[in-house]
């Protein structure tokens, strides 16, 4: 058995229309990681995912998941992933309980096993057990698409932009919870436009763009490429134009006193960057800087490759 919770190899799909949405890419999942997998809209990103939950046929390449192939064992490998849409769906006629009785049936759960009170609980949904599904507020029905991917017990969850459109609140007991599975053992793999979150709950990242992987490493391998950065400096006296030096990749004025300058900090160092301004004549009256982030490395590496 594989190593990986998913290991994918040269997966390729071209649409019956000729839309190429995946070109070659591999990668592995390692088990007991949150993985974030990450990319521009239209990247491939939910392609790969329907793929890998049996909503979309590959074009070519192989997938498997917790050891089993999608095609060789479709059963087995449908068994151990469960996945919450970025899309809200729901049966609106169902309750909380009945949907995730339901979801447990059809994947062979018998009824002493399940799961049902227990999971509701979890995502803070026990007092709407009996409610029509239809009654729920957004965050909720959210909510309960989580607790529906985990009601057969799947040993990878894969969120699809889980916090998309939700408040700040909602987001945190997401994640708290989201947390809470990876300790107890459940590999987790997430998709999000907010690169903070990525950058503070995965341990890997992967990025995708135009179908291909342009990136596949550990947050911090990644955060590192990150060279850029920026210090917001107050000087003594006002200016009527932004001074100029080598060691400055980018300076605006903000303000009458203060200007903004982005250096490359491999090149240079902040010692450097304030020298430049001493040598132009100006006292440095106060100073902060801000770190590269994810976000940075992101636009970075897609940026690059617009024209792939």
């Amino acid at each position: 058995m594989s190593d990986a919770a998913i290991s994918i190899h040269d997966l390729q799909k071209t649409y019956a229309g000729g839309k190429t949405a995946l070109h070659g890419v591999s990668f592995d999942v390692p088990r007991g990681q949150i993985f974030g997998l990450l990319g521009p809209n239209g990247a491939g990103k939910s392609t790969l995912i329907n793929i890998l939950s049996g909503m979309v046929n590959k074009t070519g390449g192989t997938a498997s998941i917790w050891g089993f192939d999608i095609d060789a064992h479709p059963r087995n490998a449908k068994r151990a992933i469960g996945v919450v849409p970025q899309e809200i769906l729901f049966d609106p006629f169902f309750t909380p309980r009945e949907a995730l009785e339901i979801q447990a049936g059809l994947y062979g759960i018998p009824k002493a096993e399940r799961r049902t009170m227990e999971l509701l609980g979890a995502v803070h949904l026990a007092d709407k057990a009996d409610a029509y599904a239809r009654t729920l507020s957004g965050g909720m029905k959210r909510r309960l698409l989580v607790a529906k991917a985990l009601a057969h017990t799947p040993p990878v969850l894969v969120l699809d932009e889980p916090t998309a459109g939700v408040d700040i609140e909602l987001r945190q007991q997401l994640w708290a919870y989201v947390r809470q599975l990876n300790d107890q053992g459940v590999t987790v793999v997430l998709t999000t436009h907010y690169l903070e979150e990525a950058q503070e709950l995965c341990d890997r990242i992967a990025i995708i763009n135009h179908g291909r992987l342009i990136a596949n490493e550990p947050t911090a391998t990644l955060l590192a490429k990150a060279t850029e950065k920026v210090v917001e400096v107050t000087v003594d006296r006002d200016l009527t134009a932004a001074p100029a030096a080598p060691c400055f990749e980018k300076i605006e004025l903000k303000g009458e006193r203060t200007v903004i300058i982005t250096y490359d900090k491999s090149r240079v160092n902040a010692g450097e960057v304030l020298a430049a301004l001493g040598s132009a004549g100006l006292g440095v009256v106060d100073v902060s800087t801000r770190e590269a982030d994810l976000e940075d490395v992101f636009l970075s590496l897609t940026s690059d490759r617009l024209a792939a």
